[in-house]
C-alpha cells in the first residue's frame, strides 16, 4: 500500500511541477534551466510510475527498493528543482547521487522480485 500511495502522491507532484515549469518558469529562467527542470520532472514522473506499477503486481519486492527509489527521486529531482529555483549550480554535483540511488533501487528490484509462494 505504501508503494501505491507514495507513487500516486509523487506523480501528482510531478504533474504540478511540470505545469509550473511550463507556465510559471518560462519568463523567469533561461531555456537551459527550463530543460533542467523538465529533466527533473521526467525522472520524477518515471519513478512515481514505477512505484505505482510495482504496487499493482503480485511480485514481492524488497523494502529497500522503495527506500532507494524514493530517496533517489528526492535527491535527483529535488536537487535539480532547487538548482533551477535558486540558481545554485553546486546542487548539480548532488544530482548524480540521486541517479545512483534510483539505479540501485531498480537493480535491487530486479534481483529481489519474486512471485508469492
Amino acid at each position: 500500500m505504501a508503494y501505491m500511495k507514495t507513487g500516486l502522491w509523487l506523480l501528482a507532484m510531478a504533474i504540478i511541477f511540470g505545469a509550473f515549469g511550463a507556465h510559471g518558469l518560462q519568463a523567469l529562467v533561461t531555456p537551459e534551466r527550463l530543460e533542467t527542470w523538465d529533466t527533473a520532472v521526467r525522472y520524477h514522473a518515471w519513478m512515481s510510475l514505477f512505484l505505482i506499477a510495482i504496487a499493482g503486481t503480485s511480485f514481492q519486492i524488497s523494502d529497500w527498493v522503495y527506500r532507494l527509489v524514493v530517496a533517489g527521486l528526492v535527491v535527483f529531482s529535488g536537487s535539480l528543482y532547487l538548482l533551477v529555483l535558486f540558481d545554485i549550480p553546486i546542487l548539480g554535483a548532488i544530482t548524480p547521487i540521486g541517479g545512483i540511488l534510483m539505479i540501485i533501487g531498480l537493480v535491487t528490484a530486479a534481483m529481489t522480485c519474486r512471485t508469492p509462494d
